[in-house]
């Protein structure tokens, strides 16, 4: 993976963690387990980790946040 796509991937990540505290999860294994994800995998999300576009659109729909709505808030 080239040094932006990790880079994007961060971003990504630190995104979908600001959403899991906005909801008022503190912890992202409590989050994991109220929405049936594997605590190390969705730890893996957070950090940069590489996932499924389809992971992607579970976690805004549990959010209620649409893919132009959580790109945007990005920058």
């Amino acid at each position: 993976m080239s040094k932006d796509y990790k880079d994007q991937h961060t971003e990504v990540g630190r995104r979908i963690k600001e959403l899991r505290i906005e909801a008022g999860y503190t912890s992202h294994e409590t989050f994991a387990n109220d929405h049936s994800f594997s605590r190390r995998n969705y730890w893996r999300i957070e950090n940069g980790g590489d996932f499924k576009f389809n992971t992607l659109l579970r976690i805004l729909e549990i959010h209620n946040v649409s893919l132009e709505k959580f790109f945007s808030e990005m920058e």
